[in-house]
C-alpha cells in the first residue's frame, strides 16, 4: 500500500473543477492507499490573511471535503499547523536548499512579476515547505497539477540531497500520482481557461440554487451557428464540457443535435444546464449545511487527524535528527 499525500489550499469554497479534477479520485483512492490530506494553512500566510479569514477558510475547506466524501476514518485529514514537526523538518531542509535553485523556481519568478509589493521569504522557500509536507510522512505519491510539477521535482532533489549528504537511503523519491484515467477538466464560465476561484469564473459546491442560475445564465456564449455542423467556438465547447459532466446523455445529445442543425437556443440550454448542476450538487450542498452546524463532529475530526498525522511526523523527525547527529549525551 502506497503512502499518498495531497495538500489542500486553505482558501475555502470548492468548485466543480476541484470536484471533477481530483476530489472524486481522492474519495476512491483513500480506501486503496494510506492517504494524508492536509489543509495548507501555513502556506496561506504568504498572502497575509487576517485571523478571522484564516480560521473561517480552514473550517470551510474541512466541511466541504468531508461533504464531498473524504472519510476521516479511512484517510488522515489534518491541518498543517497542527503538526509542528513539519516546521522543524522545513528548517532542517532549508539548511541544504540553495538560493539559486529557489530563485529560479517558476512560481517565485511569477510572484515577483505579479505582486511586487509582497515578495516575502515564505514565497522564496515555498518549495521547501512543500517538500517538508511530503517528506514528513515519507510519501511515495503526490497528486499534483501541472503548476506544481516543478515543486515536486524540487522535493525529489531535496530528498536525494539529504540521502546523499548523510549517506543514507532514508527518504523515498516521491512521484506524481497517476489516477489511471483521463482527468476531467472543467472550464470556466467566462469562455476560456479552467474553472478557478482566482479567475472568478467558478460554480461552487456550496452555491445556492439561485446563485447557480445567475452564474450560468451570465456564461459567455455566441450568436449561434450559421452553418450545419459548424465548428464550435471555445465558449460553446466549454458549456458542453460542463454539461457532459453533470447532465444525462440524452440531454447532451439533444443540444448537440440542436447546435448541429442551427436550431439551438442558448438561453434554453443554460437553463437546463443550471438545473442539472443544481441537481448534481444538491446532496453535497445539503451535507455542507449539516456539517457546518455540527461543531462537535468537526472538532473530533480535526483532533483525530492531528493525532494520526503527528504520530507519523514525530517518527520521521526523530529519525532525521538522529541521522543528522542531534543525539542525547
Amino acid at each position: 500500500m502506497e503512502i499518498v499525500l495531497s495538500g489542500i489550499r486553505s482558501t475555502g469554497n470548492l468548485h466543480l473543477g476541484n470536484y471533477f479534477g481530483a476530489l472524486r479520485n481522492f474519495v476512491k483512492m483513500q480506501y486503496e492507499n494510506k492517504c494524508y490530506f492536509f489543509i495548507a494553512d501555513y502556506h496561506s500566510l504568504t498572502t497575509h490573511p487576517t485571523p478571522k479569514d484564516l480560521h473561517s477558510s480552514v473550517k470551510q475547506v474541512f466541511v466541504e471535503y468531508l461533504a464531498a466524501g473524504l472519510d476521516p476514518e479511512a484517510a488522515t485529514l489534518y491541518r498543517q499547523s497542527d503538526v509542528p514537526e513539519t516546521t522543524e523538518l522545513y528548517l532542517l531542509l532549508n539548511m541544504n536548499a540553495y538560493m539559486g535553485e529557489l530563485e529560479r523556481c517558476t512560481s517565485f519568478k511569477e510572484k515577483i512579476r505579479t505582486q511586487q509589493e509582497n515578495i516575502n521569504a515564505g514565497l522564496l522557500t515555498y518549495p521547501v515547505l512543500m517538500a517538508a509536507d511530503i517528506l514528513i510522512h515519507k510519501s511515495h505519491k503526490v497528486p499534483v497539477g501541472k503548476d506544481q510539477e516543478q515543486h515536486l521535482e524540487m522535493t525529489r532533489t531535496f530528498a536525494n540531497r539529504f540521502n546523499r549528504l548523510y549517506n543514507v537511503e532514508y527518504f523515498p523519491e516521491p512521484v506524481a500520482y497517476n489516477f489511471g484515467e483521463e482527468l476531467v477538466k472543467i472550464p470556466g464560465l467566462d469562455g476560456s481557461g479552467k474553472m478557478g476561484k482566482s479567475e472568478g469564473n467558478g460554480i461552487y459546491l456550496a452555491d445556492a440554487p439561485e446563485e447557480i442560475r445567475k452564474k450560468v445564465m451570465r456564461a459567455v456564449s455566441d450568436s449561434g451557428p450559421t452553418e450545419l455542423n459548424q465548428e464550435m467556438a471555445e465558449p460553446i465547447k466549454n458549456l458542453f464540457a460542463i454539461m457532459k459532466a453533470v447532465s444525462k446523455q440524452e440531454t447532451i445529445d439533444f443540444y448537440i443535435e440542436k447546435y448541429n442543425t442551427c436550431q439551438i437556443r442558448y438561453g434554453d440550454m443554460k437553463k437546463q444546464l443550471a438545473e442539472d448542476i443544481i441537481l448534481f450538487t444538491s446532496p453535497i450542498r445539503e451535507k455542507i449545511s449539516e456539517l457546518s452546524r455540527d461543531e462537535e463532529y468537526l472538532r473530533k475530526v480535526v483532533n483525530m487527524g492531528a493525532e494520526k498525522a503527528r504520530e507519523s511526523a514525530a517518527k520521521t523527525v526523530r529519525e532525521v535528527r538522529e541521522i543528522i547527529g542531534f543525539k542525547s549525551f
